[in-house]
Parts: structure tokens; sequence; C-alpha cells
């Protein structure tokens, strides 16, 4: 009767690693389909236009620009003041008002398209982090399941096997009974 107990025992192990088994690897394909995604958005291949619309927008928006573009505007202005300096755009300086115009309708909107590709970066990101903390989620639910299979089976285990311990005593006391006091 042992013995049966102890074949049952070594099932019910197997049983209990298979269902691990299938715990891992459910684990591991959400895993594979979380890592997928997460690399999906990557800027492995930007335009020509995009890099474009990000540097000027990262120099646009620069001390550097600032100061560069004060020293042309004070050369400018110092050129076609001075007395015998050549006057190509005199005192109201009409042409470098169209410049000045001119520039700010060309980089708004080169600006507002980094803008909107780093916008759309950063909703993907987004996505992105609730992907992560999808997968956190189904990690910490998959260990709640393991250890919660772990604990079911090794009280299973455990009566089992109390149950056995039971049933030897039994068969020892009544193998003290049976025997004869000369046998003592």
């Amino acid at each position: 009767m042992a013995k049966n107990n102890m074949a049952d025992l070594l099932f019910t192990e197997s049983e209990h690693l298979q269902k691990l088994n299938k715990i891992v690897l459910n684990a591991l394909e959400e895993e594979k389909l979380i890592s997928q995604k997460l690399y999906s958005f990557e800027d492995k291949n930007v335009s020509f236009s995009h890099r474009v619309a990000d540097k000027v927008a990262s120099f646009g928006g620069s001390w550097n620009f600032i100061f560069s573009f004060f020293v042309f505007m004070v050369l400018w202005i110092v050129f076609n003041i001075v007395p015998k300096g050549p006057h190509f755009d005199p005192y109201p300086f009409i042409l470098l008002n169209l410049l000045l115009s001119t520039l700010a309708a060309i980089q708004a909107p080169i600006i507002l398209m980094s803008q909107n590709r780093k916008e759309d970066k950063d909703r993907e990101r987004a996505v992105n982090d609730y992907l992560v903390n999808l997968k956190a989620e189904i990690e910490i639910r998959n260990v709640h399941q393991k250890l919660d299979l772990l604990i079911a089976e090794q009280m299973k285990t455990l009566f089992e096997l109390q149950n056995v311990q039971v049933e030897m005593m039994d068969e020892i006391k009544n193998t003290i009974k049976n025997s004869s006091p000369k046998e003592r």
C-alpha cells in the first residue's frame, strides 16, 4: 500500500511540474510579443526632411541661434547706418524686415513638424510604457499562480505523506498488538 502511495506522489509531482512548465511557456510567449512591440517604434529609417526639421528646430531654439542672429542684425544695421558704408538697406530696414518675416514664416512650420514628430514618438513611448506595465502585471500574476500552485501541491503532498505515515503507524500498532508477549 505504501508503494502505491509513493507512485501517486510521483505522478502528482509530475503533474505539478507540467503545470509550472505551461505557466512559464505562456509568460515567455507574452514577453516575446511585448518585446517585438517595444522595438517597433525605433527611429531606424528617418527621412531626410525629418532630420532637417529636427536640426532646424534644435538650432532655432538654441542660444547659439539667438546670439548669432543678434550679431547678424547688429552688423546689418551698422553697415546700413555708417555714413561711408554700403547702404543696400537704408534706415527703415525694409529688406531686414522682409528677411525676418521670411525666416519666421519658414522656421515656424519646420519647428512644428519637428514637435509633431516628437509628440508622435512620445505617444508611442506611452503605449510602450503601458505594454511594459501590462507585462509586469502579467509576470506578477504568473508568480502568484506559481506560488499558489506550489502551496496547493505542497499541502496535498504533505497530507498524502501524513496519510502514509498514519497508515504505517497503524500497521506498526497492529503488528505490535498481534505479536505475542514472547516476541517482545
